[in-house]
């Protein structure tokens, strides 16, 4: 439906990441270059960055780390959290399950996936889970859970509202389960027309959760706040195990982790992003249901799924990059269409005359 390669006339919504970093990270970046810092995240400008994210959280006891991936991130917090026999809960379309190669597995964590049709899990899907397990009297065979995985936004575009994290929340906290949120698209998330929460929400109702940086204008790197005190313990010792920790003052290449997301939060600019990306989404959602065409779930966010005739999907990827999803029938499949910081409108304007043209 989409073809394997690119060509340098086609244009790309297939993910999030397709262009470098924002012109005020590489401006920021090129500036420093040449000075000398302490290795390892110990530098000046990752002290910021930590003190600048802590106070946009609202709290003083968060422990910040910078890493370089979201997969790498992933598997490292979780790494960190369980012990050999416990697993993690997530949604069966959650990335640890479906896009990181079995990472987690990988090791020695296995991932419960939990069947949902909109991505996201459910206060009551994790009672029940906890619930099959430990009321089994055969639970010692079993794998044992003892985290729950959710992402902002979830890979389907959904959002969790404020009431469905705080329900989320009080389950994984009298069931004794820590709860982790993947945020590679958290920028996106925050600035969904319908979202209601916030970082000190965030922060105060998790255990621990990452702020995209990679698919939210930064070259790479995420930056992962720790609020529960089991989790802080000895997790530098295991990023550094896991390949998270960069050689040379947070550097590869010289490029500092912590200088790229003190330019994306100094003066909003993370926030704008998110903002721009979500607004050209939007429109593009709005559009395609103006013309009658089927949106199978609902997002504010940049990724919108569309279902298409498979012949009208052909001719657009001739033009465009997008992401294939599934087969709704014989003759219709849902793509995703992701918008991402750097979009432009015309191109957006541009995908959708295509789309009147041949629908």
């Amino acid at each position: 439906m989409v073809p394997a390669f690119f060509s340098k006339a086609m244009i790309l919504f297939n993910c999030d990441y397709s262009e470098g970093a924002h012109a005020d990270i590489l401006r920021r970046m090129a500036e420093t270059n040449m000075e000398q810092t302490a290795g390892y995240g110990e530098d000046p400008y990752c002290d910021q960055a930590r003190k600048l994210i802590a106070g946009l959280c609202g709290r003083t006891d968060l422990d910040i780390h910078f890493l370089i991936g979201g997969t790498q991130t992933n598997f490292t917090v979780i790494a960190a959290a369980l012990r050999p026999h416990q697993c993690v809960l997530c949604a069966d379309t959650g990335h640890i399950n479906v896009h990181e190669s079995g990472a987690v597995e990988a090791c020695g964590h296995k991932v419960s996936a939990i069947p949902s049709p909109d991505g996201k899990l459910t206060a009551r899907q994790i009672e029940e889970a906890w619930h099959s397990h430990w009321d089994d009297e055969t639970r010692e065979h079993m794998p044992q859970p003892r985290m729950v995985y959710i992402s902002q936004p979830t890979e389907l575009g959904t959002i969790y509202s404020r009431k469905e994290l705080q329900e989320i929340s009080g389950v994984c906290r009298r069931r004794g389960l820590y709860l982790y949120m993947d945020g590679a698209r958290l920028g996106y998330g925050l600035c969904d027309e319908d979202n209601d929460l916030d970082l000190p929400a965030i922060a105060s109702l998790c255990d621990a959760f990452y702020i995209g940086g990679t698919k939210v204008g930064a070259l790479f790197g995420e930056a992962l706040v720790l609020r529960h005190e089991a989790l802080k313990e000895d997790f530098r010792y295991i990023a550094k195990q896991k390949g998270g920790r960069l050689v040379v003052g947070d550097q590869d290449d010289r490029m500092p982790l912590g200088i790229q997301f003190l330019e994306l939060f100094r003066d909003g600019l993370y926030f704008r992003l998110g903002a721009h990306a979500d607004r050209l989404a939007v429109m593009l959602r709005d559009f395609c249901r103006s013309r009658g065409l089927a949106l199978p779930f609902s997002s504010g966010t940049n990724q919108q799924f569309v279902t298409m005739p498979d012949s009208v999907l052909e001719e657009l990827g001739r033009k465009y990059g997008f992401a294939y999803l599934r087969r709704e029938d014989e003759t219709h499949s849902t793509v995703r269409f992701c918008t991402s910081w750097a979009t432009r409108e015309e191109d957006v304007r541009e995908l959708m005359a295509d789309i009147a043209r041949l629908c």
